[in-house]
Formats: structure tokens, C-alpha cells, sequence
């Protein structure tokens, strides 16, 4: 665990990566590019942003985490078995899924425009509520 609060950030974004390649590895190109997108960019964006508003004190280390070596253990040894499937598995087996992006988008655009126009609402009061919270609440401290 790192006491650095934006090496663990960069961190972070590092595992997002690498389920963005595990997408790869499964031929989620769309998958792949929306975990980066979305996930890698923007959650890290604002969990960084977040992290520089905020009034950082500094808070006393209670106690270190004995057990690392164990945890150290558990990876390499979870890294060791993805490794050897990725090697003994071979490409030819892996079926490859027929939905294109045109297919995606006309679905997206006809079917599914409602339900995904009901949540940008959702997520739009969201943002407003969170922004007339803080403004309500800013000037007490």
C-alpha cells in the first residue's frame, strides 16, 4: 500500500489497463476501448481532481501491513497461471464474437436510446444535487 495517495492513483489506472488488455486478450476490442476510455481516463481524471481539491492533512501511519509477503505470494502465483493459460492456449480456440459497431450503435441509437437518455437524466440530478450540497454546506467550515 503506498503512502502516497497519487502513486496509488497511477496504480489504479495501471489494473485498469490490464483489465483492459485481459478485454484484448478475449477479442473485447469495444470492451477494451471503453475500459480505457471511461475507466482509465475519466474515473482516475476525477478521483485525481478530487484528491487536489480536498484539503490533504497529515494523518499518522496507525500500523504497517505485516502480511505483504503472504499478498506478494498470492500474485506472483495468480501471475504464474493467467501466464501459462495465455501461453498454452491457442488463439484458433478462442470464437470471435459477431456483433459489430455498426450493429452496437444502431442498437444503442433505436432500442436503447430511452433507457440510456433516463439515465444521463439521472446522473445529470446526480451532478446538481451533489453541486447544491456542497454549495449549501461550503461556507460552514
Amino acid at each position: 500500500m503506498s503512502r502516497n495517495i497519487v502513486y496509488a492513483a497511477f496504480a489504479l489506472l495501471a489494473s485498469l489497463m490490464g483489465v483492459s488488455g485481459l478485454f484484448l486478450l478475449a477479442f473485447a476490442e469495444f470492451l477494451a476501448l471503453v475500459q480505457i476510455l471511461i475507466y482509465g481516463g475519466a474515473v482516475v481524471i476525477v478521483i485525481l481532481f478530487a484528491l487536489m481539491l480536498t484539503r490533504v492533512e497529515d494523518f499518522e501511519h496507525l500500523s504497517d501491513n505485516r502480511q505483504w509477503p503472504v499478498a506478494a505470494v498470492v500474485a506472483a502465483a495468480l501471475f504464474a497461471l493467467i501466464a501459462a493459460t495465455i501461453v498454452g492456449t491457442s488463439v484458433r480456440t478462442t470464437v470471435r464474437q459477431g456483433i459489430s459497431f455498426e450493429a452496437l450503435g444502431r442498437s444503442l441509437f433505436t432500442e436503447w436510446a430511452v433507457p440510456f437518455e433516463v439515465a444521463s437524466l439521472v446522473l445529470l440530478v446526480a451532478l446538481i444535487g451533489a453541486i447544491v450540497m456542497v454549495r449549501t454546506t461550503g461556507g460552514r467550515d
